[in-house]
This record gives structure tokens, C-alpha cells and sequence, in this order.
């Protein structure tokens, strides 16, 4: 993972801040990696039959190559099969199991492939075998089932929808829930009654496995009503078919206390928590005081930040030295034509309510590597600020609330310098925001 940043203007001199920040990123990021959390959970594979491998989101190919090398240890090939999809430029080399990559945040043809493939595997299974599912966040997207009467073309225009709305996940996953073949449950459905072990780790604020990929092997307590208030709520433009869909009984969910997840088990193996933990050892090992926000932060991300600024700011004004810590899933309301992720917006939002002031600097970054843009693996992360991101933008004539309110703080940070282009992790755990104060 090679930290790489825009060179089309020079970037702050701090260095040793920037390099501290990127430090508190790899940390919580190494904490979270499938080398790390996945090993100690992994079940004992089946005495008779077969293994199969199923995994979906950004951690899919890392999960399974970790995963393979694991039980290859203890099982022959031709008793080891299945298959992991995941975000394009995520793969890994693994010896057995396929890895295909598909889209995201908008799904693709790759994923409908993939997600066939995947259920045939499910229905093919038999009592002696064991469904191993690894699932990470951009499972969602990675594995795309439509509900009958669906095209692609329809779901891309749904997930397009949500996605503008600054919904937050849970709500948007239970509109994908029941639009679906695969989640809510219903992966589960088409293995049972074949036990199903799902590993997961969580990208989700509350680490609800309901909502964590949307919940293919788990219980769904969301409705069809649920998901049609949603609609209402954001005033989601969708196409007919899928208001349609949206009433139509057999599309519901399988519920708590239903048989076919009575010989599951589910676990979460690395949590958004267990990042931020990581990151504040290091922070206090290099002696600022941690402020831990928590990893369940939601809400629009230009007004967090401004909270997070006020709370930097007092810190300064108290002659504190001090690492502030939050994760989570904020959300962008899309009124511009920029482009620009929760992470990014967050960043230049906190800029403007900074003011410029002296010993604070942020970083703000999805764990995934990538925040927003187009669905490209070099898509940035995040962003940096520091004392000097104003005075660096005047100076390249760039105006910060202009690019705020055209949602394009992709573009104002690339104007600068200051993106942070870290490249596919190939884990997914939380948004990473650290804002350290030294007023030293």
C-alpha cells in the first residue's frame, strides 16, 4: 500500500504531522486486514464433505486467499470449492477459489455473473458440506441478484438514487434488501439446510450483521414497508418496475425465528472499534491524549466536521496536545456536480471551520482506500488539512465554500496537493478521521 499524493501544487511543509496521520491510518487499517482478524475464527473444515468458499466486498479477495492458504493446510483441493467477487482492482492471487472483480459502488454485469454463479454454488450443496461466507462491506454492490422483474439497469438506477440522497447505510440496504434474490437472508435461505458459517468484517456503525452487506445470511427485521418509507422519505426517483417491486409480497425477507438460519453461525471478526483502538495506541505512544469519538458516527458529513472543529479548536485554546479519533459512516447530500466522497467533504468542510489555525491538522480517509469518485482503484481515500490549507488555496485562487457547495472537494483538494491516495487496502472497516492538536 503506496501512499501517493497530487503534485499539482506544493503541498504543507509539516511532513512530520502528514507522516504521523498516514502512521494512525496504517494502523487502524492493519488491524482490521484479513492476515490479522481472520486466521484465529476460521472453522474446522467438514469431516465428510465439501468446503465452500462464498465472499463478497473490498475484502472478498483478501479474506478468501487468507482463507484458502489456511485449509489447502488441511484439506485436498478437490474438496475445496467456491468463489469471491469483489471491487475491481481488489483481487488477490489465490490458488483455488476464483476472484472476480465487479463494480462499486454501482454494481455491473460482473457482479450479476458472479452473484449466479455464487447462488448455484449455494443450491448445489448437501448436508455433509459447510458454506464457509467471508463478507465485508461492498458486498452490497458486489453481489447483485435483482428481484424478478428487475434488470441491471434498474438496480444501477436504485443504488445511483440512494446513493445521492445522504441516506444513511442501514436505510439504503433495506431498500436493497428487498430488491434482491441474495441478501436479507436469503443466501442463507438457498443454502439451508446445510450449515453456513459467515466471518465478517464490519464496515457498519453499530456493527449490525442485519445491514453489513446487507445480510445475506442473516435475519432481516426491516419490511417491505420498512423500505417503501424509505422511498417516501428521500423522494427517491425510481423506475416503475421497482415501486412495483417494492409491493409485492414475495419479495420479503426471511425474518428472526425462521428455520433456515437455525444451523448458522455468525461472527464478527473485526469491527470498526478494533481500528480506532489500534490507531489510539499509537497515538498515545507518541504522547497526545486520545479523544475517541467512537466508531458509530452518522450524519451529514459537512456538519460533523464543523462539530469536530469546535471541539479541535477548545482543545487548542486549553493548551491540550491531542489525537482526536472518530469513525463510521457519514453521508453526502448531493447538491453540486463535483465529485468527492464523505471523507473528502468532511475534510474541506473542517478546513473552513478551522480557520487556518495553527497545530491542528486532519486526515480524513475510507479504509477501503478509496471515497467516493468513480469506482477506479486510484480513486483518492481522503484528504489532508492543516494550518496552511486555506492560505494555499487563496494563493492557487481557489475558493473553498464554491467547491463545498458544488460538492467538489475532490477537485479543490487535487488543486493543492493535499489528496491521500493510499491504494486498495483490500480490507474495509470504517471511514478513519484523526485530527491531532499540538499547541505546543
Amino acid at each position: 500500500m503506496d501512499t501517493k499524493r497530487d503534485a499539482t501544487a506544493k503541498p504543507a511543509n509539516d511532513t512530520s504531522t502528514r507522516e504521523f496521520l498516514d502512521a494512525l491510518f496504517r494502523c487502524a487499517v492493519a488491524a482490521a486486514h484479513p492476515a490479522s482478524c481472520l486466521p484465529p475464527n476460521l472453522p474446522e473444515p467438514p469431516p465428510r464433505g465439501r468446503l465452500i468458499i462464498l465472499a463478497a466486498g473490498k475484502a472478498a479477495g483478501s479474506m478468501t486467499e487468507v482463507a484458502e492458504g489456511h485449509y489447502l493446510a488441511k484439506l485436498p483441493a478437490t474438496r475445496i470449492a467456491g468463489l469471491a467477487v469483489t471491487r475491481h482492482g481488489y483481487g488477490r492471487p489465490t490458488k483455488h477459489v476464483p476472484v472476480i472483480e465487479a463494480g462499486h459502488p454501482v454494481p455491473d454485469k460482473a457482479g450479476i455473473s458472479a452473484t449466479k454463479r455464487a447462488l448455484a454454488l449455494a443450491d448445489a450443496v448437501d448436508a455433509d458440506d459447510l458454506v464457509l461466507v467471508l463478507l465485508s462491506g461492498g458486498a452490497s454492490a458486489n453481489w447483485i441478484a435483482p428481484a424478478p422483474g428487475l434488470t441491471l439497469e434498474e438496480k444501477q438506477a436504485v443504488t445511483r438514487a440512494l446513493l445521492k440522497s445522504g441516506a444513511a447505510i442501514g436505510e439504503i440496504n433495506t431498500v436493497r434488501k428487498h430488491l434482491s434474490r441474495i441478501k436479507g437472508g436469503r443466501l442463507a435461505k438457498r443454502a439451508y439446510p446445510t450449515k453456513v458459517v459467515t466471518l465478517a468484517i464490519s464496515d457498519v456503525p453499530g456493527d449490525d450483521p442485519a445491514v453489513i452487506g446487507s445480510g445475506p445470511t442473516f435475519p432481516d427485521p426491516t419490511t417491505l414497508a420498512d423500505a417503501r418509507a424509505i422511498v417516501a422519505r428521500y423522494r427517491l426517483p425510481l423506475p416503475e418496475t421497482v415501486t412495483r417491486a417494492l409491493d409485492d409480497p414475495g419479495n420479503e425477507t426471511p425474518k428472526p425465528g425462521d428455520e433456515v438460519f437455525a444451523g448458522s453461525d455468525y461472527r464478527i471478526v473485526a469491527r470498526p472499534a478494533d481500528a480506532l483502538a489500534a490507531a489510539a495506541e499509537r497515538a498515545k505512544a507518541a504522547g497526545y491524549a486520545c479523544v475517541m469519538l467512537g466508531g458509530r458516527l452518522q450524519g451529514e458529513a459537512r456538519e460533523v466536521a464543523a462539530e469536530h472543529a469546535r471541539l479541535a479548536l477548545s482543545l487548542r485554546a486549553e493548551g491540550r496536545r491531542a489525537a482526536i479519533l472518530s469513525g463510521g459512516e457519514l453521508t453526502v447530500t448531493l447538491r453540486g456536480h463535483g465529485q468527492g466522497g464523505p471523507n473528502q467533504e468532511y475534510a474541506l468542510a473542517l478546513a473552513i471551520h478551522l480557520h487556518g489555525a495553527p497545530g491542528i491538522a486532519a486526515l480524513a480517509a475510507d479504509s477501503d482506500g478509496t471515497d467516493g469518485g468513480g469506482g477506479r482503484p486510484d480513486d483518492p481515500a481522503g484528504a489532508f488539512v492543516d494550518a496552511t490549507t486555506l492560505e494555499r488555496a487563496q494563493a492557487a485562487g481557489l475558493d473553498p465554500a464554491a467547491f463545498l457547495a458544488d460538492n467538489n472537494s475532490t477537485g479543490f483538494f487535487n488543486g493543492i496537493g493535499d489528496l491521500f491516495r493510499p491504494g486498495p487496502t483490500f480490507t474495509n472497516v470504517t471511514d478513519f478521521r484523526a485530527i491531532v492538536v499540538d499547541s505546543r
